[in-house]
């Protein structure tokens, strides 16, 4: 009866990346408790463990929790020892991420973490290689410094999918999170979904069902893989749920929570109020400039295809007449530079940090762009929007009348700019009302503690 209420306690030795147990019993305690009555230092420590053990076998919970912090012992080669005792719903949550997009649409469910006092940790994968693209958004946004960073660094796809996937996994083999987070649809969410699918750790994907049904795109192929081995699909949209059931995915593992970056736009746009003045810095005025961003790799790393986009941009230039800004991404300079094209009357100036950015986007009369995250951002923030792709997996900005698919053709560039420019700003936000990270937080978190009290 004492041992199945008071359940058993384990201990743990780290040992050449073996885990070795041994199974210790409250009677096992009891008479350890007696031979040790002199020693007064183990007579604590076993006293404790008895303690903890009657504390749980009046909760009657049963998920294992390491409550007793690291000690040492010289004699054998300082062997880890970890004490793990059935808890009450306590879970470890490893949050995934390495881009700069992944970072702001991570920081509300990492903010839900925090106020929630949860047990988590970040591991930054590095993938983007630019420091002014990416790991100063931490600082700017106010959130915790990543545990773990990678700094994998720019590769092709496959050796950077490789060294992401190497990396998580050592981390994950150290930390046995009971679930791991990724978002969207970079390499750093295939590796992440995948290592950890491998190590039968639970995955949930952020922003799953998204499709733009063109596999030709690298993201479209990661997005499509992290959906089909996650565990919780957090779809932002009713469009997205439905993509998901199509291709045979469960009911049970979809959630419509809203998307995430609603949640962002608001929390950051307070931020940014406080921190930054980037149109008294660039000498703009409010809704008198465009904003242009371009950095698909089926656009700039094509001769053809970059050199169609900026004559297009250039016919807007003279068109309208107002300042046309391009924050231009490193990859796009290296191309333009590498095919010798001319930007007249563009304005290119450094990428800018996400708060400058999204103060850049909320004050432009329209923006041009060929990032899914622009499309979302600007229909959320009432900026018309023209998309230079001839798809696009945010269907949901073109059915409420917030964008446009222009492709990349000149003449389809300036008349759909055209369209844009008169049209009113008055479509409701499809994306959720701005809490979508607290559902996420919560779904998985109820989900997780139904499960470990079985």
């Amino acid at each position: 009866m004492w041992r199945h209420r008071v359940h058993r306690v384990r201990t743990e030795t780290k040992k050449n990346n073996k885990i070795e147990r041994l199974e210790i019993y409250p009677r096992f305690l009891l008479c350890a408790l007696a031979c040790c009555y002199n020693q007064p230092l183990i007579f604590v420590f076993f006293s404790l463990c008895v303690l903890r053990a009657l504390c749980v076998s009046v909760v009657g919970v049963r998920k294992s929790l390491v409550i007793i912090s690291t000690l040492q012992f010289p004699a054998a080669r300082r062997n880890y020892l970890k004490y793990s005792f059935e808890a009450k719903s306590d879970m470890t949550i490893a949050i995934i991420l390495g881009t700069r997009p992944e970072i702001i649409k991570m920081a509300p469910i990492i903010r839900e973490c925090e106020r929630r006092k949860l047990d988590y940790f970040v591991l930054h994968t590095g993938q983007h290689y630019s420091h002014q693209m990416d790991s100063i958004f931490f600082e700017q946004l106010e959130l915790p410094a990543p545990k773990y960073n990678l700094d994998v660094g720019s590769a092709s796809h496959a050796e950077q999918t490789g060294r992401i996937m190497t990396g998580v996994e050592k981390v994950l083999m150290d930390e046995r999170p009971d679930v791991v987070l990724v978002q969207g649809d970079t390499n750093t969410v295939l590796a992440g979904a995948l290592a950890a699918s491998k190590l039968h750790i639970k995955v949930g994907h952020v922003e799953a069902g998204l499709r733009s049904y063109d596999r030709t795109m690298p993201e479209e192929i990661n997005r499509i893989v992290a959906d089909h081995i996650s565990d919780y699909l957090f779809a932002p949209t009713e469009n997205s749920r439905e993509n998901l059931r199509k291709e045979g995915i469960s009911d049970q593992k979809i959630h419509v929570t809203g998307n995430t970056i609603v949640d962002s736009v608001y929390q950051n746009l307070e931020i940014a109020k406080r921190k930054v003045n980037v149109l008294a810095d660039l000498g703009l005025k409010p809704k008198e400039y465009f904003l242009v961003t371009a950095h698909r790799q089926e656009n700039v790393d094509s001769r053809e295809r970059l050199g169609e986009i900026i004559k297009g941009l250039e016919l807007v230039c003279r068109e309208f007449e107002l300042p046309m800004v391009f924050p231009m991404h490193p990859r796009t300079r290296k191309m333009r530079e590498e095919f010798g094209f001319d930007l007249d009357g563009i304005k290119v100036i450094e990428p800018l940090g996400f708060l400058e950015f999204l103060q850049l986007e909320a004050n432009a009369r329209l923006a041009l762009t060929d990032s899914g995250g622009v499309q979302e951002e600007t229909c959320i923030l009432g900026v018309p929007c023209v998309t230079l792709r001839e798809n696009t997996e945010r269907p949901e900005t073109v059915d409420v009348g917030a964008n446009v698919r222009a492709g990349i053709q000149a003449a389809n560039v300036l008349e759909s700019t055209r369209i844009m420019y008169s049209r009113e700003n008055i479509w409701k936000n499809p994306f959720g009302d701005g809490r979508a990270g607290k559902r996420i937080v919560e779904l998985f978190s109820k989900d997780a503690s139904m499960s470990l009290s079985l």
